[in-house]
Formats: C-alpha cells, sequence, structure tokens
C-alpha cells in the first residue's frame, strides 16, 4: 500500500513552487499583494511538505532501524494532522484567530501521538541497533510542540501570559532551531550509510552533537523569549558547532571520493550555508550599527533560510525518501541536479542583496523567488516521475496478483 503522506507531500511542494511564483509576480507588481500568504508560502514548506514528510518516514525509519516489522499507517494520526493543516490554510490568509487555533491544536495532538508511537519502537532483537536519530526525532517534535504553542498563542493573547517578549521569533526559532534542525541531524545519521555506503566520521560523536543542539536550541528560545542575548549568544555558538560537527561528520569520509562532489551531496552540503548568513550579520544587529538594515534582515532573513536551506535540503532528501517508499528495488540516490543547486542558490544571493540595496529591493527580490520557483521545478517533476512509476509498478502487481487467484 502506498504511503498517502507521501501523496501529500508532493501536494504541498506543488504549493510551495506556485507560492515562489506567487511572490515573485508580486514583487514586480504583477500581482497585488496579500498579506496572509506571506507566512501561507512558508507554512507550505515547513508545516506542509517537511512535516508531512517526516510524520510518513519516521515511523518507517526507527522500525527498521530496530528490527521491528514495518508499521502499519496510523490513520488517526494522518488524519488528524491533515485536518489541522487543512484548516490552518484556511485560517492564516485571512488571520482567523478560530481556526488557527482549531488547526494548530490538531497538528499539536497530531505530534503527540506521534512521539508516543516513536517512543515505543525500540529494539527486541540484540543484533539490531536502535536508530541513531530516534532521540533527534524526539527531540524535534518536542520543539515543534513548543513553536505550535507559541504560533497558535500569538492570535489568543498567550504571549503576554507567558510573558515571552518576542513571541513571533521564538515560534521561529523553536520550528527552525529545534524541529528543523534535529529532524535534518536524524535523517542524516539514520540515513548517510545507506546513500554514501559507508558510516559517518565519528559515530561516537552523535550523542555530544544532540546535546549540543538541543541545548542550543533551547537557548535560541528563551533568546527572544527574555529578549536577552545571554541567552542567544552562546545558544548560536553552542548550535552552530553542533552543526558544523554534524557536517564534518558526513563530509570527511569523503573527502577523496568523487561521489562528494554529487549535485545531491552539494545541496545537502551547502544548504547549510544559509544558516552562516544570519550568524555572520548577527552582531552588526545586537551592537545596532547605524545604517545597518537590522529591520530589513529581520523580516526578510527567514524566508532566506526556508528556501536556501530547508528546502533545499528537502531538494535532496525528499526524492532519496520517495524512492525508498515508492521505488524500494532501486538504488539510493539523492535528488536534485546542476540547474535546481545553482538557481536555489542565486535566489538567496538575490535576496540578501535586495536587503542592503532599498531602493532595489522589490525588483531584486522579485528575482530571487523567480529563481527558488524554477529551481523546484526539476524537483517536482522528478518527484512525479517517482511517484507515478510507485503507482504504476503497485497496480501491474495488484494486477498479477488477482490474474494469479483466478488461475487457481
Amino acid at each position: 500500500m502506498l504511503n498517502p503522506y507521501f501523496l501529500v507531500v508532493f501536494l504541498y511542494i506543488a504549493l510551495a513552487v506556485l507560492g515562489a511564483l506567487d511572490a515573485s509576480l508580486i514583487n514586480f507588481e504583477l500581482l497585488p499583494a496579500f498579506a496572509g500568504l506571506r507566512w501561507m508560502r512558508v507554512h507550505f514548506i515547513t508545516l506542509g511538505a517537511l512535516t508531512e514528510l517526516a510524520f510518513g518516514v519516521l515511523p518507517i525509519l526507527v522500525a527498521a532501524r530496530a528490527g521491528l516489522p514495518r508499521p502499519k499507517i496510523r490513520w488517526d494520526i494522518w488524519l488528524t494532522l491533515n485536518l489541522g493543516l487543512l484548516i490552518l490554510l484556511i485560517g492564516i490568509p485571512p488571520i482567523n484567530a478560530v481556526l488557527i487555533t482549531a488547526g494548530g491544536t490538531l497538528v499539536f495532538i497530531a505530534a503527540i501521538l506521534l512521539m508516543v508511537q516513536l517512543g515505543k519502537m525500540r529494539a527486541t532483537d540484540k543484533a539490531a541497533h536502535s536508530s541513531e536519530g530516534r532521540k533527534f526525532y524526539l527531540m524535534g517534535l518536542a520543539y515543534l510542540l513548543l513553536g505550535i504553542l507559541v504560533g497558535t498563542g500569538l492570535w489568543q493573547g498567550w504571549g503576554a501570559w507567558l510573558q515571552i517578549k518576542i513571541p513571533i521569533e521564538v515560534h521561529i526559532h523553536a520550528n527552525n532551531w529545534g524541529f528543523m534542525s534535529m529532524l535534518f541531524a536524524g535523517l542524516l545519521i539514520d540515513l548517510y550509510p545507506s546513500f554514501a555506503g559507508r558510516s559517518l566520521a565519528w559515530p561516537r560523536s552523535i550523542t555530544p552533537i544532540f546535546w549540543m543542539m538541543t541545548l542550543g536550541a533551547l537557548l535560541l528560545v528563551l533568546g527572544p523569549w527574555f529578549q536577552s542575548n545571554l541567552f542567544s549568544v552562546p545558544g548560536l555558538i553552542l548550535h552552530l558547532t553542533a552543526t558544523i560537527w554534524l557536517l564534518l561528520n558526513v563530509i570527511k569520509p569523503l573527502v577523496d571520493d568523487r561521489q562528494l562532489r554529487s549535485v545531491g551531496m552539494l545541496h545537502l552540503i551547502t544548504a547549510y550555508a544559509w544558516i552562516l548568513a544570519p550568524v555572520l550579520v548577527a552582531p552588526l544587529i545586537i551592537l545596532q550599527v547605524p545604517g545597518f538594515p537590522g529591520t530589513g534582515i529581520e523580516q526578510n532573513a527567514p524566508q532566506a533560510l526556508i528556501y536556501g536551506w530547508v528546502l533545499q535540503f528537502g531538494y535532496a532528501m525528499i526524492p532519496l525518501l520517495f524512492r525508498r517508499i515508492f521505488q524500494p528495488d532501486t538504488p539510493p540516490k539523492l535528488g536534485g541536479n546542476w540547474f535546481s543547486l545553482i538557481a536555489v542558490h542565486l535566489g538567496g544571493a538575490f535576496l540578501w542583496v535586495g536587503i542592503f540595496i532599498h531602493e532595489s529591493q522589490a525588483t531584486l527580490h522579485g528575482i530571487a523567488y523567480g529563481l527558488w520557483f524554477v529551481s523546484m521545478l526539476p524537483i517536482a517533476y522528478e518527484l512525479w516521475q517517482i511517484v507515478r512509476s510507485g503507482i504504476s509498478d503497485s497496480q501491474d502487481h495488484d494486477a498479477a496478483e488477482v490474474l494469479a487467484e483466478s488461475g487457481d
């Protein structure tokens, strides 16, 4: 049976493609702007494609690593998650507090149910090894719960009750530095041996990386919560150090291997460059350097982070996981091509240049979103080919079974 989460992932990727095109046309003043769509574009990628991907693949990965049978689809989780996301899709554009709260609550419940499911998946066979990524997934989902709580509370006044100084930044940091970072780290750790054909450089470093990322994300959440750099600065240092350590684990075994220069691997590794961009300018924002566009960076840097880092990581990882689900007999292969790699990085560059050249910002940002739009097209086509092939193979298999039974 085909995994329903992956079909929904494909739909959200299609929506993300249209969202980038819409943003480009708006910046070129070819379409009217609608305030609610700015955050919708981001949520198509984060809450949409990547959350669906996580819910669909994590039980399968954790069970496989623990030597457990492949788990059946939990339709209660799937229905709760997708009802929640559908209600959010309706509620976010008009900023309807009731719908946002209802949708957020359903996604919150679905995340708890998934955590319970993953928590029960422990290796029963002494020869099997539990998923090293499982603790990253569980902690990432815990940060997702926090992000949902704070994000939903933006429209209910919970920020004041919880004494949160900058609620929107807490929401973003919990989702990016908590949920997404931990999810990506877990996927790299669990899947690296399959697509690289070897283990990470220093397997024993996984546990310290986990705790550094966890504490770093917590401090990065507490920074805007209390509006204090006493939390943000050490949090950034911890999180960035752990991330670089993880990337070195990925890169070192492949230094003398041409595979390091494959497009999929370059997508995975160079995506993290877009984490460094806001880090490098953070001291100038903190010092409030005169003439430095701190407000423009705070408004636009999350977009570059989502499209440059989160989405680009997905360019490599989502086709790999689609092949694992829809074409289990084919060799593991990361997604992407040279066009998607160059276009996605150029998009990030144009967005950042637009922040500093304010008089040309609309044009430069229009080009940025246009480049992101075209960079998604080959990925969407690659996913469509995988899905179409998987469905066709499934139908052929079902037809063969029917013929075999009728022959008996």
